[in-house]
């Protein structure tokens, strides 16, 4: 069995190889190094670098509006096409912090940029970890002279390391297809509902890249915008792709699609407190749009997500949340013939559950965590 690619969910390509999810995509170097920030000495200092040669990239980032310090300096001076850098630290999420917090940002990226030689608006800048407190750039900043000279072909794993926050396992891999390698590392666990992206994500890969945007944006699509853990979107979601372009070769087809949608589904498999995982599938609504309502306010129900947890295939609560999602229309009365829970009931950490409406052809599916105790738990003492 794949060690990787472990969901029911992902089809993963045929003739696809696991390498060593140490290693990078050629060309491709990277490291994590601790500077402080996280409590008990963690790695929380990270760097992944495109040093020489061409590259090609392309940058998503999240839509709140309340968005962090690292996201204001990409979206309004980063050169999303040609991000050769990314410079990441977890512990200190650098949001709600003001001028300050733009200023740390813009630092962090200058002396990255400086000390591999490159310019600042060709490196990003991604930050995760507690909202409201100002960054410790000093110990930021001294960091990052040990990191440039850490940077490996073999620093995936030190890189993963660096960019985790609650999460219980790293989430990273390194694959071949069809002479193309592709690496990718990701966090995140809890703040996630992205519509757009997850917390941190970051791939890089030897293809030839034609239209990195089009390519990230369309894998996205199938992937991070189709989870949620607890509906709540983050300050700091942050994707990248990266491409060196020294296979020679396109991107396998489906490669990308498989990789981040797996990374995806491990994002929710972590859920802070999570025991299981969920499908909420929605048939038959007036259009994608409203299938897609449907199967959020479905997939973000506590009582549903309770369901899950509990082992109960309790289809009357999948029922009043398809209702409070179509307040307001003329809806026949939803019951069992309709509503598909029984894997609710499963020993499996994987369940699906449908929902038919019969009002049309929309389609629509997300991907959810349990509700468990310890999210409660973890998330009344976050910051003390």
């Amino acid at each position: 069995m794949s060690s990787f690619f472990r969901s029911r969910w992902v089809d993963a390509p045929a003739g696809v190889e696991e390498l060593d999810p140490d290693s990078l995509a050629p060309g491709f170097v990277a490291a994590g190094v601790p500077c402080g920030l996280k409590d008990g000495g963690g790695t929380d200092l990270g760097l992944v670098a495109r040093r020489d040669g061409e590259v090609a990239s392309a940058l998503l980032l999240t839509r709140n509006a309340a968005a962090a310090a690292p996201i204001r300096v990409c979206r309004d001076s980063c050169r999303a096409e040609e991000v050769r850098a990314v410079i990441v630290n977890s512990g200190n999420a650098n949001a709600a912090t003001g001028e300050r917090g733009i200023a740390d940002a813009l630092r962090m990226r200058g002396e990255a940029a400086e000390c591999l030689g490159l310019e600042p608006e060709t490196v990003a800048v991604a930050e995760t970890g507690v909202i409201g407190v100002p960054l410790d750039i000093e110990s930021v900043s001294a960091g990052i002279e040990e990191l440039c000279g850490a940077l490996s072909e073999e620093g995936a794993g030190s890189f993963s390391d660096a960019i985790c926050t609650t999460d219980r396992w790293p989430k990273r891999c390194t694959v071949r297809m069809d002479g193309v390698t592709l690496s990718a590392q990701a966090k995140g666990a809890g703040m996630i509902e992205p519509g757009f992206a997850t917390m941190l994500c970051f791939v890089q890969t030897d293809a030839e890249l034609d239209n990195p945007d089009g390519h990230l944006r369309c894998a996205v699509a199938g992937s991070f915008e189709r989870i949620t853990v607890d509906g709540q979107m983050s300050t700091n979601d942050t994707v990248v792709l990266q491409g060196s372009g020294e296979a020679g070769k396109p991107l396998p087809e489906g490669l990308l699609d498989a990789v981040v949608l797996q990374l995806a589904l491990e994002v929710v498999a972590d859920g802070e407190g999570a025991t299981r995982v969920g499908l909420a599938r929605v048939r038959g609504a007036r259009g994608k749009e409203e299938a897609d309502r449907v199967a959020r306010a479905i997939a973000n129900s506590p009582l549903v997500k309770t369901a899950l947890s509990g082992r109960d295939p309790n289809w009357g609560r999948i029922a009043q949340a398809a209702g409070m999602a179509l307040a307001g229309e003329d809806l026949p009365e939803l019951g069992p013939d309709e509503i598909e829970a029984s894997e609710l009931a499963g020993a499996e950490r994987e369940a699906e559950l449908t929902l038919s409406l019969d009002r049309g052809d929309g389609e629509a599916g997300i991907f959810f965590s349990d509700l468990t105790h310890d999210y409660v738990s973890l998330n009344a003492e976050y910051t003390t």
